[in-house]
């Protein structure tokens, strides 16, 4: 949330200023998907939100977390650049392993937990655009074998991403719900 100072110099907190135009158009593709993925869990026990029944090691709760870490890293990435990811090119097995957890429902994990970690993200991301003084503002990406050496992104471009990395585990997660009981998002 954004603070306002007040006249006793204190802080107090602020409405986030509402989303319009471009933004608006952005983060409602935003929220169309992740509503697609979070449909997917309705009316799934803990067990079956980290069940793997298909071909892949996706499980419907471990796409959740990956897709809330993902979204998270890079609103953070909006802001502060490249150093809030990290170099990927220097992670260690350790850090490897950590990501790999992200696809997982882990001991004590549990899926409204999962949802609520998703849903405070997404209002994170949301004000976070809706305030933003400029889509255009840019950041290098950060050191990995996958990115570009010297590319940069805006703000919209890590949006765009972020929406399609969204919609892609929305229909990873449709299939394997519809592996699980035959529940389909659509048709």
């Amino acid at each position: 949330m954004p603070f306002e100072e007040t006249t006793d110099g204190t802080r107090e907190e602020t409405a986030a200023p509402a989303a319009t135009g471009e933004r608006a158009d952005l983060l409602e593709t935003l929220a169309k998907h992740r509503h697609f993925l979070r449909f997917t869990t309705r009316d799934l026990t803990d067990e079956q939100a980290g069940l793997r029944p298909t071909a892949s090691e996706l499980c419907i709760g471990g796409l959740i977390k990956h897709v809330t870490a993902v979204e998270r890293s890079w609103a953070e990435f909006i802001v502060d650049g490249p150093s809030a990811m990290g170099d990927f090119t220097a992670m260690t097995e350790a850090d490897w392993a950590r990501r790999e957890a992200e696809f997982r429902m882990l001991p004590g994990d549990t899926l409204a937990g999962v949802l609520a970690d998703y849903a405070e993200t997404a209002r994170r991301t949301d004000e976070l655009i809706a305030a933003l003084p400029d889509l255009g503002a840019a950041h290098p990406l950060p050191k990995a074998p996958w990115f570009e050496a010297d590319a940069r992104w805006s703000a919209r471009r890590v949006l765009m991403h972020v929406i399609a990395e969204t919609a892609q585990h929305a229909g990873h997660a449709d299939i394997i719900r519809e592996s699980l009981d035959g529940a389909k998002s659509m048709g």
